[in-house]
Parts: structure tokens; C-alpha cells; sequence
């Protein structure tokens, strides 16, 4: 209770100096200083001189039913590069002296005059004929031949006798496709092409004796041959 007592006296003795220390205090004002506006205009931002790409406003997409391509934005031209002279290689390059070439050598008159020998051509050789015919085969085939209406003696195989094969003979108009001819002293006789490799090498004679005549063939490609000799085995 003191306590109380003794902080209101002092409360009220310093409430007076306060009060006379506001009023004698001056108030406080702001003072106004005027300022005057820039007159040059602001430099403009940067990139306003660009024009308006695809990043700064996209492409407007094509509507529905427009065929027509979007419009394409224009193109800013490029300033020219200054272009660089290259220095010449001509004034870079050493001079090289020039060392005269060698004379191509000269042919002789008589060397230029001399024809170039002729390539030798392959000499053809006759090809062995695959039947000889004897000089009464000959005779008697001229003889068959000699007629009004002339035809040709075509021989052949067949499979015929107790050994497989025999000789037959027919006479024919014309050739087949891959009969083989053989001519001897102006008579021509046919080789049938499926009986060629039983036949090649062969001899034709003619053989007289008191029961027949007919033609007989020597072939050196029979292996067996029957007793007879009218069938044969290659």
C-alpha cells in the first residue's frame, strides 16, 4: 500500500515538467520541392523492331473445313557479310622454272611404212567323219540313189535279236533336226541322232554271197554280239 503511495507522488510530480516541455517543443513540417519533367522520350524496349514470330504469337491452325496453308510470316532480310579477299595463290605460290619436256622419239619412215603383221587365224581342221563307207557301199548306194524320184538312206538302231540291238535301215525325204550327214565321194548317208554313239567309228560295206546281199556295219564299240551276227551290245 506504501508502495502504491509512493508512485502516484511521483507521477504527479513529473506530470508538470511534461506538460511544459510539449509546449514549448515546435512543430514539425515537411517542406515541398518541385521537380521538372524529362522533355526527351524514353528509348523504346528492346526487340520491338522484331517482328512477330512463331515464339512470340504462335501459327493460327487451320480451321475445319479450310483447305488454304496458314499464312506464312514474312522474312527479315540479312545485312550483307563484308566478304573477305582471299589472297591470290599466284603471289603466295614460289615461281617454279619451267624445265622443257624430252622430245618424243621419232618412228623411222620405213617402220611407219611397215604394215602390222596379220594376226594368224586358227587353222580349221576337218572333222572325222563318224562312218566310213567302202568303195562297194559307195557303188551300191549310187546305184539306189540313181532313180526318178530319189530319196536318202537313213541308218539306225533298234531294239531287236537276242543281244539288244540291230541295224536298220529306211530310206527318208529330209533330214531330222540332229541327224548327222556323211558324204563320201558324192553319195550322202544319214546317221540317226539316237543311235550316233552305238554307230560312230563304224564301216559300211556291201556283201554279196549265194543266199543274200545286204549291207554290213564293222563297229569297233560292240562288245558282244550274237552268234548269227545280227544283233549286237555296246
Amino acid at each position: 500500500m506504501f508502495a502504491t503511495r509512493s508512485v502516484a507522488r511521483v507521477a504527479l510530480r513529473s506530470a508538470p515538467n511534461a506538460v511544459r516541455y510539449f509546449s514549448s517543443s515546435r512543430p514539425v513540417a515537411v517542406a515541398y520541392h518541385s521537380y521538372t519533367l524529362p522533355s526527351h522520350n524514353p528509348p523504346p524496349p528492346r526487340g520491338d523492331d522484331v517482328p512477330e514470330t512463331s515464339i512470340t504469337q504462335p501459327d493460327p491452325l487451320p480451321k475445319v473445313h479450310e483447305t488454304r496453308p496458314p499464312p506464312q510470316q514474312p522474312q527479315r532480310p540479312q545485312p550483307p557479310q563484308p566478304q573477305h579477299e582471299a589472297p591470290s595463290q599466284n603471289a603466295a605460290a614460289p615461281a617454279t622454272p619451267k624445265t622443257p619436256s624430252a622430245p618424243a622419239p621419232k618412228l623411222n619412215e620405213k617402220e611407219a611404212q611397215k604394215p602390222k603383221a596379220a594376226r594368224p587365224r586358227p587353222k580349221l581342221r576337218a572333222r572325222k567323219a563318224a562312218m566310213k563307207l567302202t568303195p562297194a557301199a559307195v557303188e551300191q548306194l549310187r546305184e539306189m540313189l540313181d532313180q526318178p524320184d530319189p530319196k536318202l538312206i537313213k541308218v539306225g538302231v533298234r531294239n531287236r535279236g537276242c543281244s539288244g540291238l540291230a541295224y536298220h535301215l529306211e530310206y527318208v525325204d529330209k533330214p531330222g533336226a540332229f541327224d548327222e550327214t556323211v558324204e563320201q565321194d558324192g553319195v550322202k548317208v544319214l546317221i540317226d541322232s539316237k543311235a550316233l554313239f552305238s554307230i560312230i567309228g563304224s564301216e559300211m560295206d556291201w556283201a554279196e554271197d549265194k543266199l543274200n546281199q545286204r549291207f554290213v556295219f564293222r563297229n569297233p564299240n560292240i562288245k558282244e554280239q550274237c552268234g548269227c551276227g545280227e544283233s549286237f551290245m555296246v
